[in-house]
């Protein structure tokens, strides 16, 4: 990724935010510190290092996401409404009534969305099921799976985890959400997993860590893990709530109830100056 291509990638996590502000501004309640704390991964994936095709959302050799963490539907809603799936005026309408942007990710309501999403945990089940299938029919996309660590102690998560290098499925990256915290407390106090890293690299997967909040970074480690001749696992390091500095490293941010226009204006400006500084230093 060179200069140029890593600022569009900055500015665009920056627009998926500030979509994201609004669309939980708009709704006045919401998914804030899951969803916000995606944006430059989503920037880097839909920013061109994922194949897919607004115009036709379901071609069949296209690389798949799989949102196993579905209430972080609000980051990849952005994201798909800012690359020409649905038109922008639809990111009002999350959570409304007969909305297309339902609070947790929906295949049949939303172009883009690949895998219906709620229950935690079966995330990792359906992107190795994908993954496999698209093997099997001898395409050579690419399945990509989101999950957050706290659905990380789910069993269903673990049996996929096991699975996957047995099916040898080197078309197949799993990136997790590590921001420590999850519905209930920090994910330390929770269900102590440890080192997702070594836990993933025990079950067989080429496993690294990530700097969740560095697109470059995360660039180079999908282009790493496309090498490793097998399933790839990326711990993305991220700070729950990430441009809402209000919220940001806070347990309570995982869900927020009476978000109000004004309370997202500050947060919104400072991106939309950061969009201006990017656009002027290129």
């Amino acid at each position: 990724m060179d200069n140029k291509q890593l600022n569009e990638v900055k500015i665009f996590a920056s627009q998926i935010r500030i979509e994201i502000l609004k669309m939980l501004a708009e709704a006045g309640s919401g998914h804030v510190g899951g969803s916000l704390d995606l944006a430059e991964l989503m920037a880097v994936l839909y920013g061109g290092k994922m194949r897919v095709d607004a115009k036709d959302p379901t071609w069949p050799d296209r690389d798949y996401l799989i949102m196993s963490k579905g209430h972080a539907g609000p980051a990849l809603y952005a994201s798909l409404a800012l690359k020409g799936f649905f038109p922008m005026e639809k990111l009002a309408t999350l959570n409304k009534l007969g909305t297309d942007l339902p609070s947790h990710c929906d295949r049949k309501k939303t172009p883009g969305v690949d895998m219906t999403a709620g229950s935690l945990g079966q995330g990792v089940g359906a992107a190795t099921g994908i993954a496999l299938g698209n093997q099997m029919s001898g395409r050579n996309n690419y399945t990509y799976c989101i999950l957050g660590d706290g659905e990380m102690d789910e069993g269903s998560v673990w049996e996929s985890m096991l699975l996957a290098p047995q099916m040898k499925l080197d078309h197949y990256i799993v990136i997790a959400d590590d921001n420590g915290m999850q519905i209930d407390g920090t994910t330390k106090d929770i269900v102590n997993l440890g080192n997702l890293t070594t836990k993933a690299a025990e079950f067989g997967w080429f496993a690294m860590d990530v700097d969740g909040h560095d697109p470059a970074a995360i660039s180079d480690a999908i282009d790493v893990c496309k090498q490793a001749g097998r399933p790839a696992f990326i711990n993305m390091h991220t700070i729950k709530a990430k441009g809402w500095p209000r919220y940001e490293g806070q347990v309570g941010s995982h869900w927020v109830g009476g978000i109000r226009k004004e309370d997202v204006a500050e947060p919104v400006t400072q991106l939309e100056a950061e969009i201006q500084r990017l656009r002027m230093s290129v």
